[in-house]
């Protein structure tokens, strides 16, 4: 993907080369968005059961963006410990761990962000661990910001730089 041709002086350029060359370049840049299943993980893993967990992404050279969403069904368990989800690409060593953005809804909704570090192939979320402290944040357990349930979602997006 976007590897482009290096010209030859005298080149004849043909309609073939160009459509390489130019339209399918245009056409990866407009496409639809890739999906993809993040692995949700933690200390005791949480199981998805009859929920939904999507995720997506669009991947622009080594620009990656990616949303994902879960919503917990009846039979959705939380296992324990801070969660973790997968990428669709190894992070590149940036020097800096990257942020995005979380939308929890549940009894209420809380803003949170994404953190992923360099070399990553997995990111972690943190929320307010209260309504009463928004500024003090830790990572989002089934308990924390508040005990998850049936019907509520987690809904992350988040723009990082890939290795490869």
């Amino acid at each position: 993907m976007f590897a482009p041709r290096t010209w030859v002086v005298g080149e004849v350029v043909s309609a073939a080369i160009m459509n390489q060359e130019i339209r399918d370049q245009l056409n990866t840049l407009l496409a639809a968005w890739t999906p993809y299943t993040p692995t949700w993980t933690a200390s005791t893993n949480p199981n998805i059961g009859n929920g939904t967990l999507t995720g997506r992404y669009m991947k622009i050279g080594r620009t990656v963006i990616v949303h994902i969403n879960l919503t917990a069904g009846s039979t959705t368990t939380f296992g324990s410990g801070s969660y973790n989800w997968s990428l669709p690409f190894a992070a590149a060593n940036a020097g800096a761990s990257l942020v995005g953005t979380v939308q929890i809804l549940a009894s209420s909704r809380w803003a949170g962000q994404v953190v992923i570090s360099p070399n990553a192939t997995t990111f972690s979320i943190f929320a307010p661990i209260s309504s009463a402290n928004p500024r003090n944040i830790d990572f989002v357990t089934g308990t924390a910001p508040e005990t998850l349930a049936s019907t509520h979602q987690i809904r992350i997006t988040f723009v990082y730089e890939s290795a490869t």
